[in-house]
């Protein structure tokens, strides 16, 4: 095999990408699709797994809310029911949580980006790995964190733990699932644009009480290349990671950010 050949996605790969039916997990779910893998999507928002089911007959799809245990397990019997095994999971699912000061945090917002970012994680991973560890090919774990998996995030402390929390799984996971072939990485993506971050820069704004095109610019200058990354740059992380070229990648934090510097 050359190394053009190294850099293709196997034919055939069985893929599973959680909160796969729009977004980043969306695009990653495309990705793997075009490139001639299987692929079986969730997500917590019933239309648009209704639209990928529609729009994409060859993709499996699947409606639940991967915070909660029983949605994974009935979620893991749909995907290996249509895969007829697994090759790949994509733990992408997570949610922005709140904004605000430590002590003006609501229990309850804390506990949901818990359970979503990083109980979900756990969740997958229990069912995944025997699937894993059967795989023929080269299994592989891609475990979506954020650059705030590796900077303090003032004002988003229930997220910067959930993601830190996930780099800390992978390592662990890299290291107990490498001597059965098992690689395990995590993808750190910086500031993607779109409207889940339009919308996270409108509400620290407002909790710092300056304009949201004040805060964008702020955003900007702390990234070395001084532009936001694309849900594409990140999907193309996670196809390479599942390449062959990747073969002896495993227990890596890989920043896709443009070198954000601080937060």
């Amino acid at each position: 095999m050359n190394i053009a050949e190294r850099l293709l996605v196997p034919a055939g790969l069985r893929v599973l990408v959680t909160a796969g039916a729009a977004g980043i997990g969306g695009v990653i779910a495309q990705g793997f699709l075009a490139a001639g893998a299987r692929v079986h999507v969730c997500d917590v928002d019933a239309e648009a797994v209704g639209r990928v089911a529609r729009e994409h007959p060859g993709m499996g799809a699947s409606v639940a809310d991967v915070g909660v245990r029983e949605d994974v397990d009935r979620m893991m019997d749909e995907a290996v029911a249509g895969l007829g095994g697994l090759d790949v999971l994509v733990n992408n699912a997570g949610i922005a949580g709140p904004t605000g000061g430590i002590d003006g945090l609501e229990p309850a917002d804390w506990e949901q980006t818990v359970a979503v970012n990083l109980n979900s994680q756990f969740y997958c991973l229990r069912k995944a790995v025997p699937l894993l560890r059967q795989s023929a090919g080269s299994p592989h774990v891609v475990a979506m964190s954020s650059v705030a998996g590796r900077l303090g995030y003032p004002f988003r402390a229930p997220y910067a733990a959930t993601k830190w929390a996930v780099v800390g799984l992978m390592k662990s996971m890299a290291a107990e699932l490498g001597p059965q072939g098992v690689r395990v990485n995590a993808i750190l993506p910086g500031l993607v644009e779109g409207e889940r971050m339009d919308r996270v820069i409108a509400a620290r704004a407002l909790a710092l009480g300056i304009g949201e095109d004040a805060m964008r610019e702020q955003y900007l200058a702390r990234i070395s290349l001084r532009r936001m990354v694309t849900a594409q740059d990140v999907a193309a992380m996670a196809l390479f990671l599942s390449t062959p070229a990747a073969a002896n990648i495993t227990g890596q934090a890989i920043s896709v950010d443009g070198n954000v510097e601080y937060l």
